[in-house]
Order: C-alpha cells, then sequence, then structure tokens
C-alpha cells in the first residue's frame, strides 16, 4: 500500500506538469495538419458514420434499442470507447516513449500515463457535448440522475489508470506485451456492450460478458443518459469493478516502485 501511496501522491504534485504535457502532446501531434486539433473530433465522427449505416442502417433497417434512436443509444457506448481504446495503448507506451527522455531528470514517471489519459479526455468532453445536444433533439432531455455521469468518469478514468500503469510498466520490461494488447484491445471492442443490448443474451452468457469491467463503464454510462434500459445490477458489478481497479492500482503500483529505477536497462 505504501507503493500506491507514492504514486497518487506523485500524481496530485505534479497535476499541473500533467496537464502542460497533455497540452504539448496535442499540440504537437496536430500542429503540422490544417484542420490542427479538429482531427481529434473529426477521426471519431467518421467511424461513428461508418458504424451507425453498418449496424444502424444496414442491420437494424434504422430501428431503435429500447424504445431509443439507435444512433443515440450506440453513441452513449462509442464515445467511452473512443477514449478507452487509444489510452488503453497509449497509457501501456507512455512509459516506454518517454524513459530516455526523463530517466536523469527529477521526474515522476509514474505520471506518463495520466498524461496519456488526459490526452484522451479533450475529445471525450467535446463528443459528450455533442451527445447531449443530439439527447435534447430525441426529446431525451436532462434529469437527476445525469449526475451520475460524474460517478461514471471518476470509475473510467480511476480503471484506465490503474490499468495503463500496470501495463506501461509490463511493456517496458516484456515489449510483445503491446503487441498483446493491441489484440486484446481489438476483442474488448466486440465483448463491451458497445453495439449490443444485454437483452439479447441469455443470463449465463451475460453473468461471463459482465466479467469485462469495461462493461461496467458502459453500461454505467448509458443508464445514466437513457431511459427504458434493461435492469442493470450496479450494486454486484459496482463491487468486482472497484475490486479490479483497486487490484490492477496496487499491483500496478508495486511493480512501477520496483522497477523504475531500472526502466533504461530494458531499452
Amino acid at each position: 500500500m505504501k507503493s500506491t501511496f507514492l504514486v497518487l501522491v506523485e500524481q496530485i504534485k505534479a497535476r499541473n506538469l500533467i496537464i502542460r504535457l497533455a497540452a504539448y502532446d496535442i499540440k504537437s501531434l496536430y500542429g503540422q495538419h490544417y484542420l490542427g486539433i479538429f482531427w481529434q473530433i473529426l477521426s471519431p465522427m467518421i467511424q461513428i458514420s461508418a458504424y451507425w449505416l453498418v449496424f444502424g442502417v444496414g442491420f437494424r433497417n434504422g430501428a431503435p434499442v429500447n424504445g431509443i434512436p439507435f444512433l443515440s443509444w450506440m453513441l452513449c457506448g462509442m464515445i467511452p470507447w473512443f477514449f478507452i481504446s487509444p489510452t488503453i495503448l497509449e497509457g501501456s507506451n507512455s512509459v516506454y516513449k518517454r524513459i530516455g527522455l526523463v530517466a536523469k531528470m527529477n521526474f515522476p514517471i509514474s505520471t506518463l500515463p495520466s498524461v496519456a489519459i488526459v490526452t484522451n479526455l479533450i475529445p471525450f468532453f467535446v463528443m459528450y457535448f455533442f451527445l447531449i445536444i443530439k439527447l435534447i433533439t430525441d426529446e431525451i432531455y436532462p434529469n437527476f440522475y445525469w449526475i451520475y455521469m460524474i460517478y461514471y468518469l471518476f470509475c473510467m478514468v480511476t480503471f484506465m489508470f490503474s490499468l495503463s500503469l500496470f501495463n506501461s510498466t509490463i511493456s517496458v520490461i516484456f515489449r510483445d506485451y503491446q503487441q498483446l494488447l493491441q489484440a486484446v484491445t481489438r476483442l474488448l471492442f466486440f465483448i463491451s456492450p458497445i453495439f449490443w443490448s444485454p437483452s439479447s443474451f441469455s443470463n449465463s452468457v451475460l453473468a461471463v460478458l459482465q466479467f469485462n469491467p469495461i462493461y461496467y463503464i458502459i453500461e454505467g454510462f448509458r443508464h445514466t443518459l437513457l431511459p427504458n434500459q434493461p435492469q442493470f445490477t450496479s450494486s454486484i458489478l459496482g463491487i468486482y469493478f472497484w475490486a479490479v481497479t483497486i487490484l490492477l492500482l496496487v499491483s500496478g503500483s508495486i511493480l512501477h516502485m520496483k522497477y523504475r529505477d531500472r526502466f533504461v536497462d530494458f531499452l
């Protein structure tokens, strides 16, 4: 637990540094493009349009899901995924990518996964703003339950930090782990409730799918924003989700503190 405490303290003390590095990453990534940062929104919108045409128009003929227009229903799952997917890959590679620059500096290396998280939060918030506008046009108006978005945002960020801290250490030691993560991330896309509703599966199959912690996050956002959704056993899933998150945070902190003085040796 001492390692976990030290890692968390480093995030708090270096919060301004994390924000500055995230802003620098965004500027350097899109600085040479005519549209600049707008690509962080345009690229997901192109993907959303393609998925809507294939799954919404092609497979469903525009039919709603539980009385909700398919596009709005899909966006409630897709937008969190557009944050989760790049954060998994960028967070796991964050230490390896910069360790050569910061190894000899008085720099809190544990903050590098947080930089990837903050970088990806900016397009997430922008896309969520457009989602709320879309929901209002569908006559789905803000209500008291929307305040739970703060809780599920906290869940998502905490889980991604715990996972990224763990993965970033393993990725430095075993570079093949990064390739494995890419394959696992593609698999997570299909076993997370982005395009399918939990009511589509039997209880036994659904119980297996719920072992995926991302299920809790996506269904949490969807249940917060949309009415008429199937029952979401958030209490049981919440206990499981936080148990996995804390386990990743503790184990990731221990691994990080144990190996970070030797990260350069693995380059």
